[in-house]
């Protein structure tokens, strides 16, 4: 099977079994240049494994993976590997080296120039740990290191798994921030996580797995048209004005929760011109409005059927 000039990675049913467990069913997936993809779901939907296929680590039990064509896993597997990126979620390095010292370490193994490390290392805000030793480094120095290792080479595909856990707010952003750079110069993003509401604004299509399985793949706009959720609206009115907001959206609008002078409302999507109306009927009351679309959690939860957030997951996957 070849992959179209701008598919840099095809899944064409693939999965993988280890005896009798099935750890992905028959998976179809593509990824093309210039977009970052979210992969999410929960311990054990098949994130890791669909990784591990794309790297090459482990053959898939039936279906293909390419990259740029080619099976990652074959007889030219280890040049395609050299035009990837991947960030594991634990991160295991050898302490007694520098941050310089194990960037080059991995330079060379991807046989790309040395010269590069010091940028990596000021992009990830390391420039100045770079000659102190790993076993030093705080959790949160330690992934952005092993974000520097992944970007190593300037990768046509990055595999990113968990890339913010252990940061703090202003490193998660600059981790993003890098995100958004690399898939502007052209580079495939693929970033399993369960930071939801945070990946949302940085992806262009959503790629939801549970229990093995690919449920659903598509933009957040289409997945919100295929699995209809109502949307969230927040009101604050004139104190004890809430009976009257209540009795001119009742045909539509279902009261979630009610104080002196606060609502939270869920109206179907099709009603929104109707509540916008309404509301405007009730603007001498009415002081502030907010709207909300349904987030990924919430899509994630209709499509399986499991009413846990999936941001409450705990980190770490088995195949």
């Amino acid at each position: 099977m070849t992959s179209t000039a701008s598919e840099l990675v095809t899944l064409a049913a693939a999965g993988k079994r280890y005896g009798a467990l099935t750890a992905l069913h028959p998976t179809s997936l593509t990824l093309v240049a210039g977009e970052t993809v979210a992969l999410v779901g929960h311990n054990g939907a098949g994130k890791t494994t669909l990784m591990k296929l794309m790297l090459g680590v482990i053959r898939p039990s039936g279906g293909q993976v390419r990259i740029a064509g080619t099976d990652p896993a074959g007889r030219r597997g280890a040049q395609v590997r050299r035009r990837l990126g991947f960030l594991p979620e634990s991160v295991a390095f050898n302490g007694a080296m520098t941050g310089a010292e194990l960037l080059g370490f991995y330079a060379r193994l991807k046989r790309a120039p040395a010269a590069d490390n010091p940028g990596l290392l000021q992009r990830v805000g390391l420039a100045e740990a770079a000659g102190r030793k790993v076993a030093t480094y705080s959790k949160g120095m330690r992934q952005r290191l092993a974000l520097a290792q992944a970007l190593i080479g300037a990768p046509e595909l990055l595999l990113l798994d968990e890339p913010t856990s252990g940061l703090d707010p202003e490193s998660r952003a600059e981790v993003y921030e890098t995100i958004d750079r690399l898939r502007d110069r052209g580079a495939s993003i693929l970033i399993s996580t369960h930071a939801l509401a945070e990946v949302e604004p940085h992806v262009d299509r959503v790629a939801l797995m549970h229990r093995g399985r690919l449920l659903a793949a598509g933009t957040v706009a289409e997945l919100r048209d295929r699995l209809p959720l109502p949307l969230r609206v927040r009101l604050r009115v004139r104190h004890c004005t809430t009976g009257r907001a209540i009795d001119q959206l009742a045909g539509y609008a279902e009261t979630l929760w009610r104080g002196a002078d606060r609502l939270e409302l869920a109206v179907d999507p099709a009603d929104r011109a109707a509540l916008i109306h309404d509301l405007d009927r009730l603007r001498e009351i009415v002081e502030e409005v907010e709207i909300l679309a349904p987030g990924l959690d919430a899509l994630y939860c209709r499509l399986t059927g499991d009413p846990a957030p999936l941001e409450q997951a705990t980190a770490g996957e088995t195949p």
